[in-house]
């Protein structure tokens, strides 16, 4: 699913972010220092302002991606305003975190990695969130939810509809 950066409503926060770039122009670092800015700035990192970045900062925009691609910290897509992280950990593996990830994603008809359209849920897996006590675990932004069966998962996700 392809999401529209909408360069007329952004245009106040890009003409404050390219300011954030001049300031940080020949600085050891910068290109991690802005694009840490323009992810907490816009939500995830658009094609649109990372071309804004390779403009600004002269780097080429397949450098730019690499450094994007490499650190899961930075996303290509906007996150969802209910993050919802699967533990697929050995302990919540064993207990059957796949089978809660299926549902998940069936209740939610997007994959890993994914954001509804309406930008309400985006899912991602781990690989332990510390609670193997509780396992399997679901945590939905920072509400950690364990011991789950793949029938708890609707219940789960309504609170946050």
């Amino acid at each position: 699913m392809e999401f529209q950066f909408d360069l007329e409503a952004n245009k106040e926060k890009i003409k404050n972010f390219k300011i954030f770039i001049e300031k940080n122009k020949g600085k050891q670092g910068a290109l991690m220092a802005v694009l840490h800015k323009a992810q907490d700035q816009f939500g995830y990192l658009p094609k649109e302002i990372l071309n804004v970045i390779s403009e600004e900062l002269k780097i080429p925009l397949s450098e730019i991606y690499g450094v994007v691609t490499f650190y899961s910290r930075f996303s290509l897509i906007p996150k969802g305003e209910n993050q919802i992280s699967v533990c697929l950990g050995t302990a919540c593996y064993v207990k059957g975190a796949q089978k809660i990830l299926d549902k998940v994603e069936e209740e939610l008809g997007i994959t890993v990695g994914g954001t509804t359209p309406d930008r309400k849920f985006s899912i991602s897996d781990t690989r332990c969130l510390g609670a193997c006590g509780l396992a399997p675990v679901l945590v939905v932004n920072e509400d950690v939810y364990g011991r789950l069966k793949p029938e708890d998962v609707k219940e789960v996700l309504d609170k946050y509809r």
